[in-house]
């Protein structure tokens, strides 16, 4: 995959002191197991390369699908503008193992997958975070795959080309697509059930891994993942807070609110957000928990994945995936209240802490709680 119009567009390195460096992982090759982009700390490597920032072109087909396009005009269109976009990690690079690192879970959109996000992870990784994208295998990722056994004819065949995590003989690759609502369908039992499955692929069987602080997990999520961070924090209380980044409220059941009892951000772009999506938010206000919110001035509901890092001024701006404010400020004020808010509550010894005033809001391209007017009968 290549293309000739990438410029000076690009997804931006990660500021921490660590090199980063990204691996794939399945835990369990079936629909039921969790498939998940790894990001971490890593040792300095020359020979370490990036990844694409779109792994193959079936995720090219899972775009179009959610975006309701023609699959072969939108490879095309896909690949002239994303294909030669690279991950800002070395893939498969040696972990820095000088201490155990606390633990971010992240949670993508609707029509999203694991990839898409490397900004935000490659970033806490940076600073010493150890982060596990999940791509959810629920018809909610625009394309994900997994492997079922092969039939007998099958074996007989030369074997499919591998993607980036390698199968056994015995098995072949599947691919699931983005399932939009059927006509008639109603969307809250559908979503309220991908969101309750993606809670299950979120618990991680990591204690394997002796390099991360299991005792210091947060969990994070865009939009739909947004969602599933506050279900997640009610289902798991492994999970020491959640970081909700322009979250989609409609999926969650109200009834589970009061049993959320870890500290919840709230981090919004200032053109998604609405009445009602804002006072679901705030019917988790806590006067004993800590739960925070602010909004980011001239943001869209975009400005959180990579997209808003690859498109030039007036095509993002006509896909709405970029807002008014520099993607590199908006992700820089983002990442830095994400890192204040994360020390705050899992006990980190870094000095995270400098950027304390931007939970509450205070900085010019900041809006304390929300820009949204919101009835208080509402609530």
């Amino acid at each position: 995959m290549g293309n000739a119009c990438s410029n000076n567009l690009g997804i931006p390195p990660a500021k921490g002191p660590n090199a980063v460096g990204c691996t794939d992982f399945m835990m369990d090759h079936t629909t039921q197991g969790t498939f998940f982009r790894l990001y971490y700390p890593c040792q300095e490597s020359e020979s370490a390369e990036k990844p694409d920032w779109i792994p193959c072109r079936e995720y090219f087909n899972g775009l179009a699908d959610f975006m309701k396009i023609n699959r072969s005009l939108s490879e095309k269109i896909f690949n002239y503008l994303f294909g030669s976009f690279k991950i800002p990690a070395y893939l498969d690079a040696p972990f820095k193992t000088n201490e155990k690192c606390p633990v971010v879970i992240f949670s993508h959109g609707l029509g999203a997958f694991r990839t898409l996000y490397s900004a935000i992870c490659a970033e806490l990784a940076s600073q010493g975070f150890i982060v596990a994208s999940v791509e959810h295998r629920d018809e909610s990722a625009s394309a994900t795959y997994y492997f079922r056994e092969k039939c007998e004819s099958e074996r007989r065949d030369e074997p499919l080309p591998k993607t980036s995590v390698s199968a056994p003989d015995n098995l072949v690759e599947e691919w699931m697509y983005y399932r939009a609502l059927q006509h008639g369908e109603s969307e809250f039992p559908l979503r309220n059930k991908q969101h309750l499955f993606i809670i299950l692929s979120l618990a991680v069987p990591f204690s394997q891994q002796n390099s991360m602080d299991l005792c210091r997990i947060a969990v994070i999520g865009h939009s739909f993942g947004g969602a599933t961070v506050i279900e997640a924090l009610c289902k798991e209380v492994k999970f020491k807070c959640g970081v909700a980044l322009d979250a989609w409220m409609f999926p969650i059941d109200e009834e589970i609110f009061p049993r959320v009892k870890q500290p919840i951000f709230f981090i919004n772009s200032e053109k998604f957000q609405w009445a009602g999506n804002i006072s679901r938010m705030k019917k988790l206000e806590s006067a004993l928990i800590q739960r925070k919110m602010i909004t980011i001035r001239g943001t869209v509901h975009q400005s959180f994945p990579d997209f808003t890092f690859l498109t030039g001024n007036w095509i993002g701006k006509l896909m709405k995936l970029k807002g008014d404010i520099d993607p590199e400020i908006a992700m820089d004020l983002s990442n830095k209240a994400t890192l204040a808010f994360l020390q705050r509550h899992l006990g980190l010894e870094k000095d995270f802490n400098q950027w304390d005033p931007l939970i509450d809001g205070k900085d010019d391209n900041l809006i304390p709680g929300t820009n949204v007017t919101v009835l208080q009968s509402a609530i």
